[in-house]
């Protein structure tokens, strides 16, 4: 039998709590365990149906692996004995460790709708086989069905459309597509921006069957409408993969998500940590359990995890919410609460809002329109919330943006902000979205005024 200091099960976050515990504990030994040949970039899959192009373009090399002296050991880890402190595999190989890691991540999520299991159904799956199938048949149709209006149905259908003669239709129960993220002004706009590439989009909508014999030849919504399909994927999130932890005796919590503490160690044993997909979330606003599934969350956790393997002193703040995506080349993002959840939560509010061009002057080549929407709480001017549309620089934007909420930065904070400008890179400082927005917010602030 093998014997390591620390073992990791998983893929993409398991790699980041290996390189984090490498910096802190560079003398010890650390396996990771993994059933897949390789690990797609989860984030970068819809990808593979247009800008990418192929599969093997978004793979994350091993290489990271043996820079942090990281052992790769590929196989199915089935049991864990929690007494004894062993990682069984299929093979019947076993693996001793002194610290686990659960980075399992989350499968697919895949509704009880009446056909689902029909040839032409396709989940959305992390597998290099798998996704060169769906490739390959996508290559074969005339008539793509998405269900699902959150992030991944919204840029399948972006990237599925590019260098393809085919019809799309996205299906979405919610009255926008993307209303999980963002703001009413900002799910209309990306609507409009998918619906301008001939996507048809129906929101407030639900697909009550899927139709055909041993093929999908179409779907039937709730309002008895049907519509031709050739394929339907299934673009509707992902649930926790868990049952590796549920075997082994760990505590499960919300959404059947492992449950941890503030160091990300499991609730039932001191010697095994989890991170990403598969360990319970909480909101960095209020502390209730958040469903959120981001790679951003879980690097973070990760992170910290690896820290904290052998002393724990890293915190988790909890779940911020950083979102960001691009739709026919317009960039949209959100941090934090939006305004429709400060509403409905009763939290009294300000808002701030700037437009302006992410160059200066507005006349330089590559220009685009920036939308900023900062959201404040009224009586203390701290930072809730924020969303952007615009530019691909936007995407940094929000990380700004998300990094003043992190640290409670009120409106007065923010609009005495000292930036970087340039007139190719950045809007002009006497326009900048983030200050000017802060400063329109100050007047309604109760402490400020």
């Amino acid at each position: 039998m093998k014997k390591r200091d620390v073992v990791i099960l998983g893929g993409t976050m398991g790699i980041s709590a290996g390189m984090s515990c490498r910096n802190h504990y560079p003398d010890k030994t650390i396996a990771m365990i993994r059933k897949e040949v390789n690990v797609q970039v989860p984030c970068g899959i819809p990808y593979l149906f247009g800008t990418v192009a192929t599969p093997e373009k978004n793979i994350i090399p091993d290489r990271i692996l043996e820079s942090n002296r990281i052992e790769l050991i590929k196989g199915d880890a089935v049991d864990v004995d929690r007494s004894k402190k062993i990682v069984s595999l299929a093979g019947g190989e076993t693996i001793g460790y002194e610290k686990l890691v659960l980075a399992t991540g989350s499968l697919p999520l895949v509704p009880p709708i009446p056909g689902v299991d029909k040839k032409g159904v396709f989940p959305v799956k992390k597998d290099l086989s798998y996704l060169w199938h769906l490739l390959y048949q996508m290559e074969k149709i005339k008539n793509v069905v998405i269900i699902g209006g959150g992030f991944i149905g919204m840029e399948f259908a972006d990237e599925c459309r590019k260098n393809r003669d085919i019809n799309i239709t996205v299906v979405e129960m919610l009255p926008r597509c993307l209303q999980m993220a963002m703001d009413e002004e900002f799910c209309e706009e990306a609507e409009s921006a998918l619906t301008e590439t001939d996507v048809k989009i129906m929101t407030n909508e639900r697909v009550v069957s899927i139709l055909g014999d041993e093929n999908v030849t179409g779907v039937e919504l709730a309002s008895g409408e049907k519509i031709n399909a050739d394929m339907v994927i299934l673009g509707l999130g992902a649930v926790p993969n868990t049952s590796l932890a549920e075997k082994a005796g760990l505590e499960l919590g919300f959404r059947n998500t492992i449950k941890v503490d503030r160091h990300m160690r499991t609730v039932t044993d001191m010697d095994i940590f989890a991170c990403g997909d598969c360990a319970e979330k909480f909101s960095f606003f209020d502390g209730r359990p958040s469903g959120v599934m981001l790679a951003s969350v879980g690097g973070s956790e990760a992170r910290i995890v690896g820290a904290n393997l052998f002393s724990p002193t890293c915190y988790n703040i909890g779940t911020v919410g950083v979102f960001s995506t691009l739709i026919n080349e317009r960039a949209f993002a959100a941090a934090g609460i939006t305004e429709r959840y400060a509403k409905e939560t009763g939290c009294e509010i300000v808002i701030g809002t700037e437009t302006s061009t992410d160059t200066h002057p507005a006349g330089m080549p590559g220009s685009n329109i920036v939308k900023l929407k900062l959201i404040f709480a009224k009586d203390t001017g701290v930072l809730l919330g924020g969303g952007l549309s615009g530019g691909k620089s936007i995407g940094e934007m929000i990380n700004v943006v998300s990094a003043c909420i992190q640290h409670r930065m009120t409106a007065n904070d923010i609009l005495m902000f000292q930036m970087g400008t340039h007139p190719a890179l950045t809007p002009s400082p006497i326009m900048y979205p983030l200050v000017n927005a802060a400063c329109k917010s100050v007047g309604g602030i109760k402490s400020l005024s």
